[in-house]
């Protein structure tokens, strides 16, 4: 499987109106609950951070963003290699 690969848009759009991959047009009370929930949390992360930088950090917060960043990348690159062998 080779990560240069493309699909047509026209091939995308097919595939979607296929039954078996529809997705739900609707959300329930709980959907909705959780969705707000990750919101606040979400947006209270990335306000802290800011605060954080602008306050004691400055740009040594925007370099571990940049480390954490390529650490995810390897461990994302290392679990896509591992499944593969498992194949």
């Amino acid at each position: 499987m080779s990560i240069l690969r493309r699909k047509s848009v026209e091939q995308s759009i097919r595939d979607t109106e296929q039954p078996e991959h529809r997705l739900r047009k609707d959300l329930s009370g709980l959907d909705l609950t959780v969705f707000g929930i990750g919101v606040i949390i979400g947006t209270g992360i990335f306000v802290l951070t800011g605060v954080a930088a602008n306050q004691t950090a400055g740009p040594a917060v925007a370099l571990s963003f940049v480390v954490a960043g390529i650490a995810c990348a390897l461990r994302v690159h290392r679990a896509g290699r591992r499944q593969r062998l498992h194949l």
